[in-house]
């Protein structure tokens, strides 16, 4: 089991949910997130020009059997990505392995409970 993280621009989300739901990739969270990396934009604030510290994002949360990971992956990828190649703010993927999962309504573990 793994869980898959991506941060993606916020214009993207519908996109990236609707070819999720496609891919037969249900189960998803979703938050409202701020950050930057190497992405700077700049936004006019009473005549000046200023570049805000934080810039907002949404960050997906997938939990998902081994089986799964390589057709998430590549459905946010296409799906999240501006252009063919890509441009800079587009985000990023995490993938880090899950060591437990519970359904706290019928006390199922493990994969079946994902």
């Amino acid at each position: 089991m793994k869980l898959i993280t991506a941060i993606i621009r916020e214009n993207k989300l519908d996109q990236v949910r609707e070819a999720l739901i496609e891919a037969e990739i249900t189960r998803i969270t979703v938050s409202r997130v701020s950050g930057h990396g190497q992405q700077t934009m700049e936004e006019i604030y009473r005549g000046q020009v200023i570049v805000p510290n934080l810039i907002p994002k949404i960050r997906l949360e997938i939990a998902v059997n081994d089986d799964f990971v390589d057709i998430t992956v590549d459905t946010i990828i296409k799906s999240a990505r501006t252009n063919e190649k890509g441009e800079l703010g587009d985000g990023k993927i995490f993938i880090t392995p899950l060591e437990e999962c519970i359904r706290i309504r019928t006390g199922e573990k493990g994969g079946t409970a994902i």
